[in-house]
């Protein structure tokens, strides 16, 4: 269920991004924690500022509203996806090849429980670090950018 309600969604707010120019949508999560939490995370080049981030949800929100997609009560949370933010879709690996990246795997792959290195690219079956064997994308759990602090 939470898969369609996220595909539905993303339909929608890629046609409200089309009206906002600059933006981009990054992410959409519907999720059960304590409540249904649906999370939509957009950017633009340079960052976008609390002022993107409200009047997004407040197009976004009123479209929802309008649709009645999603049954349950929810909390909308519009925001960025973070400096470490993970990288899911083809065009997530596109965007960032040549940025440090971090991987984890579900369980240890060549003793490892995860990695750091140069994202070369992804085929959708494996991913390409500089220097390293390609990885099977079966075997891994989460890609994010890797913060230097």
């Amino acid at each position: 269920m939470a898969n369609k309600i996220e595909t539905a969604v993303e339909k929608i707010a890629e046609q409200l991004i089309a009206e906002m120019p600059g933006l981009e949508l990054v992410d959409v999560e519907y999720v059960k924690e304590r409540n249904w939490y649906l999370r939509v995370y957009i950017d633009k080049e340079g960052g976008i500022d609390l002022d993107d981030c409200q009047r997004f949800s407040e197009k976004l929100g009123a479209l929802l509203d309008r649709e009645s997609y999603l049954r349950d009560p929810y909390v909308l949370e519009v925001s960025s996806p973070g400096l470490d933010r993970a990288l899911k879709k083809p065009r997530d690996f596109i965007r960032e090849r040549g940025k440090s990246v971090d991987v984890s795997f579900y369980a240890p792959l060549d003793g490892k429980k995860s990695v750091t290195g140069v994202l070369e690219g992804c085929d959708g079956n494996f991913l390409a670090l500089e220097g390293l064997e390609p990885i099977p994308m079966d075997k891994i759990s989460l890609v994010r950018l890797h913060i230097d602090f």
